[in-house]
């Protein structure tokens, strides 16, 4: 048995939904500009308007962090910073290693923002000789060998997967087997996990279909409308 198939309620993976929980790091930012900017309190129609979205969505979305707003009053800002980081888990600090240590891994190890939600990466892996032994960001690159120790010595909760995806479930198994209990996969390729594993796969072309889509019918119109104009004239 691996050592990440330990005893999990089935039902945990239910959670709440991915949207929300993708709009809640929106609002965190929002309201740190509120508070860099002295603003103590601020409602739900104020957000939504500075955000572009609906009140009623972002009323529903923050009671999923357990707060409850003021009528008329809105919600304090200070309380709500810390209820979503909390709901988050970004007030507690998490551990994580990173296999494959190319342009893309290379690339989140220089993202400094993560240390403002938590995650320290502490050491990178790869099979590249050239690679081990050195450091990328002032983060230590060791053979994909040492993986199962250094997770097991370190306590290491996350893994990251920023490999090739022929070879992303091979080290998704090798995460697995070292004890990892949660999956950041960068790889376009879905992962098989137990249960007991949470995986959440980064979606860049996704992302980039709605982004083309979007571009492609802003064009669409202006051309229409150069179009309809000239004709006028």
């Amino acid at each position: 048995m691996n050592k990440s198939e330990k005893n999990v309620p089935q039902d945990y993976k239910k959670g709440y939904p991915s949207p929300s929980l993708q709009r809640l790091p929106l609002y965190l930012r929002q309201l740190k500009l509120y508070q860099h900017e002295g603003v103590e309190r601020a409602s739900c129609t104020r957000i939504a308007q500075d955000l572009g979205l609906i009140s009623v969505q972002v009323r529903k979305d923050l009671s999923m962090t357990g707060i409850s707003g003021r009528p008329k009053v809105g919600y304090n800002i200070d309380e709500l910073i810390n209820r979503i980081e909390s709901f988050l888990g970004w007030d507690k600090k998490r551990k994580a290693v990173l296999v494959g240590a190319g342009a893309l891994g290379g690339a989140i190890l220089g993202y400094a923002g993560f240390v403002e939600h938590g995650l320290s990466i502490c050491a990178a892996f790869d099979v590249d000789k050239n690679k081990i032994g050195t450091s990328i960001r002032s983060c230590p690159v060791y053979s994909i060998d040492d993986l199962e120790s250094f997770v097991e010595q370190n306590q290491i909760v996350i893994g990251i997967v920023t490999v090739p995806q022929s070879v992303a479930q091979l080290v998704a198994d090798k995460m697995i087997h070292a004890g990892i209990r949660a999956i950041w996969n960068y790889s376009p390729v879905r992962l098989v996990t137990p249960p007991s594993v949470v995986c959440e796969t980064v979606q860049l072309s996704s992302s980039f279909a709605v982004l083309s889509s979007k571009v492609k019918s802003m064009l669409a119109a202006e051309k229409e409308t150069s179009s309809n104009s000239q004709s006028k004239d």
